[in-house]
């Protein structure tokens, strides 16, 4: 089997039902995902807490779920594949946890005092821009399931958490964002 086809050559590629442009907004966010997922990757290979890579893998596994889901015209969409509210629910439960268990500064921080933590806050950038992709999604004519828009911004929470998890381990704490006043 070989990996390339050459049937996007043109500029187009295959939704489950539908021929569309590489350039559709639908297309877009399952790219975004896509980038979201493999920097959720990256940011575990960094990380040497069992938890916190059972979680990233969770969350991996909901984009991927998401992309799939995407991937269809509605018409085709098995329910299998459509995000249920209670993986938003799953979301709120693992960041309450660590809030629960690590102090949160009380201003804006600098990331990049470890390097798992930096690779977490990259991962949510990542997130932040498919959750606007997302909301770009749903409001430019193309509807979608609102547990996507729910879960993007409950997991670049969770994301931000656990760099702080890993600079909790590492004993460092991120520096304020703001300068000290001289």
């Amino acid at each position: 089997m070989r990996l390339f086809t050459g049937k996007g050559d043109g500029g187009e590629t295959d939704l489950l039902g539908e021929r569309v442009g590489k350039s559709d907004p639908r297309i877009a966010l399952i790219g975004a995902l896509d980038e979201a997922t493999s920097s959720i990757g990256f940011a575990r290979a960094f990380s040497s807490d069992e938890r916190t890579n059972e979680w990233a893998k969770e969350t991996q596994r909901d984009l991927y779920q998401i992309m799939a889901e995407l991937a269809f015209v509605d018409e085709l969409r098995p329910d299998a594949y459509v995000l249920p509210a209670e993986r938003v629910t799953r979301l709120e439960e693992l960041t309450d946890q660590l809030t629960a268990e690590i102090e949160l500064p009380r201003h804006f921080i600098l990331p990049g005092e470890n390097v798992s933590g930096a690779a977490f806050d990259v991962a949510r950038t990542v997130v932040r821009r498919a959750e606007r992709e997302a909301v770009a999604l749903a409001t430019g004519g193309h509807p979608i399931n609102r547990e996507i828009v729910r879960y993007l911004n409950r997991l670049s929470s969770l994301l931000f958490m656990l760099a702080r998890a890993e600079e909790a381990r590492d004993g460092t704490v991120a520096p304020k964002a703001k300068a000290p006043r001289a």
